[in-house]
């Protein structure tokens, strides 16, 4: 056995349990002081109502709080958030002006009781708060510069999912039918690598440059992804609408399954990038001639050894109606594996990429960096699951776990907010894409078999040269990658050459056999029959007419302003106390009353003092904590109860760093914040309001009962 040698050093430990305040109570306090603030708690308190159950004394605002206190925290399940707020359940419902915590039964009834009309209130709460404030002082959103300078506002539009695992039940005759408690929350459908046999899918609206979310809408199974669809898109015109941005310069970077050409209606007015799943397009008579060319440009990502040929076929009509759409084709050789993206024909992936950008400010390449870019809005969803993991279930109802996301959404933007403000920092340019040099450069030092660096246009044939001859526009391509001559004949691709300007030059040529006894020879060539060469055209590829400036990515840091605000008061002590009840001092009456008197005053007097009765009874908690960390129930029908909550952190006081006057604290507490930003300066307060309206009804009473005595 060792012991320390230095006497300096004393330890000791006492019996007395002594519980330590969660680590996360100051971010708690933070943001409930404010929402409090901002008057979003009187909205959810106003607003979000609906058809009431077996509540007891509840409102709609206590379960709220513990749902933003549940998000705050962190804790893996509800019984562990429950275990570490057991002692502290007082201040906690005190910071949202509340005196009772709800039992976790009770928010089990109050989420399986919501509809959709609370929750779809409680979404344009959750919007209209993200929407009332800038992210930061001098306003700015992040945005894409493209190649000619015209600036844009990109959102992600993806969906997520979460599997659940059930038992295998034996199914007979006899038994009844299994009944699932998720049923009505999930349902069979695409798994990923999760593990499961039901799986629940929630659309997910995020802003890419400032990671702010705009809204969760989830459903059964796969989903109903057209109406999640439209509901994203109508969040994201409410955000373009308050921040005066135009729909015309709004990029949506869609998921996969929206790759089809119903959904392009759907998204009508917005400009799109999408991984397009239509694979019957590779049979349209344009993209199989184009694809008989070379390619517009090569792709290749630093983390892979893959290159991808990218052609791009621009107005190829997608979907039943014909919309027109910019389709660019990848293509690369097929590996051993089964490719996971695309489809396989004669050893080459196919993959398709549908857009309306501009070819004039995106080349090919830049539309597939821009799809393939998405992959930055996964890393989003990984920190989520890690510091809120909103897709644990929460309730077993549909509309429950709907408005247990949007409270965890709703989590994720004020740390954003906060977090700016503690530590605001400018916006960050990263060159997304290098700049296109001059032609002539190109020409200069790009081999003659390589792509062009900005991409082709359409392709071009010479004018007439001689009146009455057929020009090379009377030579028609085929899909086959051939020209077709006006008898008929076909004439092959022998030979390309680069040319000054940057131009690729593709020289057809018919075969000698084909030209000598044809009927048009003296309409075709040059001396007509005369002639001993076969006839020739050339086809010309001219480079692309795209802006030389590079393309420019404009952002914050996903994790720096939302950790800034975590661990602003994770790292510090709290200390959280609750001052004794006061002693009850017993009513006793002015004199004695005689029998005949009582039973004449015992009609309407009666009935006040059992309606008293019952209100001072209302200021009980019902949560299901011990009874003796409670009052005795004497102090409770006291004519004064007193709740005084006091709580600081040691950094001592300061002022805001933005000048931004902060916020005190409801009635019964009294906080600092630390010097990093945020600071409050000290109140103690000696009874809740809730508690204080309860004296004041009493006051009435007793005043209406010696009236009616007399």
């Amino acid at each position: 056995m060792s012991s320390i040698a230095d006497g300096t050093v004393h330890i000791q430990t006492t019996s007395e349990s002594l519980a330590a305040p969660p680590s996360w109570f100051g971010e708690v306090v933070l943001i409930a002081a404010y929402l409090h603030q901002h008057g979003v708690l009187t909205k959810i308190s106003e607003q979000m109502r609906f058809a009431r159950r077996r509540f007891g004394y509840y409102e709609v605002i206590d379960f709220l709080a513990v749902l933003f206190g549940y998000a705050i925290s962190g804790e893996r399940t509800l019984e562990a958030f429950y275990e570490r707020l057991q002692p502290f359940a007082i201040p906690f419902m005190a910071l949202f002006e509340r005196d009772r915590l709800p039992s976790r039964s009770a928010l089990s009834r109050f989420l399986a009781a919501l509809t959709e009309a609370p929750v779809e209130a409680l979404r344009t709460l959750f919007l209209d708060d993200l929407l009332a404030r800038p992210l930061t002082l001098d306003k700015q959103t992040g945005g894409l510069v493209d190649r000619a300078g015209n600036a844009w506002v990109v959102f992600d539009i993806d969906g997520t999912r979460e599997a659940a695992r059930q038992r295998a039940f034996p199914q007979t005759d006899e038994l009844p039918s299994s009944f699932r408690r998720l049923d009505d929350v999930c349902a069979p459908g695409y798994r990923g690598r999760k593990r499961g046999e039901v799986v629940r899918t929630r659309t997910t609206v995020s802003q890419a440059h400032s990671y702010q979310w705009l809204g969760s809408f989830g459903n059964r199974g796969n989903g109903r992804y057209r109406e999640e669809l439209r509901q994203g898109i109508s969040a994201i015109g409410r955000y373009l609408t308050a921040h005066h941005l135009p729909l015309e310069r709004t990029l949506l970077r869609l998921d996969g399954q929206y790759g089809n050409g119903a959904v392009l209606s759907d998204v009508a007015g917005f400009v799109f990038v999408t991984r397009g799943k239509d694979y019957r397009l590779l049979d349209h008579p344009l993209i199989q001639a184009r694809l008989h060319l070379p390619p517009d440009q090569l792709q290749q990502r630093p983390e892979s050894p893959m290159v991808r040929s990218l052609y791009d076929c621009p107005e190829i009509p997608v979907g039943p109606e014909g919309t027109p759409c910019r389709v660019v084709v990848a293509t690369h050789p097929a590996g051993k594996k089964k490719s996971p993206v695309g489809v396989t024909r004669a050893g080459i992936v196919y993959e398709l990429y549908f857009t309306n950008l501009p070819q004039q400010g995106f080349t090919a390449r830049d539309v597939v960096e821009l799809y393939l870019h998405r992959g930055a809005f996964e890393p989003a969803l990984s920190d989520e699951d890690r510091e809120q993991d909103p897709d644990r279930w929460c309730s077993h109802a549909a509309w429950g776990q709907e408005c247990w996301q949007t409270v965890s959404q709703w989590v994720w933007n004020l740390r954003l907010e906060l977090g700016h403000q503690l530590s605001p920092t400018p916006l960050r340019i990263t060159e997304f894409a290098p700049a296109i040099p001059e032609q002539n450069a190109q020409a200069a030092t790009r081999p003659a078999a390589s792509a062009s660096a900005s991409g082709y246009g359409p392709p071009a044939t010479a004018t007439s040269w001689k009146t009455g001859r057929f020009t090379g526009q009377d030579f028609l391509l085929q899909p086959d990658g051939t020209l077709r001559c006006p008898a008929g004949s076909t004439l092959t691709l022998q030979e390309r050459r680069q040319e000054a300007d940057g131009s690729l030059r593709l020289v057809y040529a018919a075969s000698l056999r084909s030209c000598r006894p044809c009927e048009l020879r003296e309409q075709c060539q040059w001396n007509g029959s005369a002639t001993k060469k076969p006839r020739q055209v050339s086809v010309l590829l001219h480079p692309l007419v795209v802006g030389s400036a590079p393309l420019l990515w404009r952002d914050w840091s996903r994790r720096d302003h939302r950790r800034a605000c975590m661990q602003l008061t994770r790292q510090q002590r709290i200390e959280v106390s609750l001052s004794p009840p006061v002693a009850a001092s017993p009513l006793i009456a002015d004199g004695i009353l005689s029998r005949a008197h009582t039973r004449a005053s015992r009609g309407y007097s009666g009935s006040l003092a059992m309606l008293a009765l019952k209100l001072l009874d209302k200021s009980r908690s019902a949560y299901s904590a011990p009874r003796k960390a409670w009052p005795p129930r004497s102090g409770w029908r006291q004519l004064n109860p007193i709740l005084t909550t006091d709580g600081l952190f040691l950094l001592g006081p300061a002022r805001c760093s933005a000048g931004v006057p902060c916020p005190l604290f409801p009635a019964g507490l009294s906080f600092f914040l630390p010097s990093a930003g945020f600071a409050l300066y000290p109140v103690a307060l000696s009874a809740s309001s809730a508690l204080g309206s309860k004296r004041e009804e009493w006051s009435d009473f007793r005043a209406t009962s010696e009236q009616l005595s007399h």
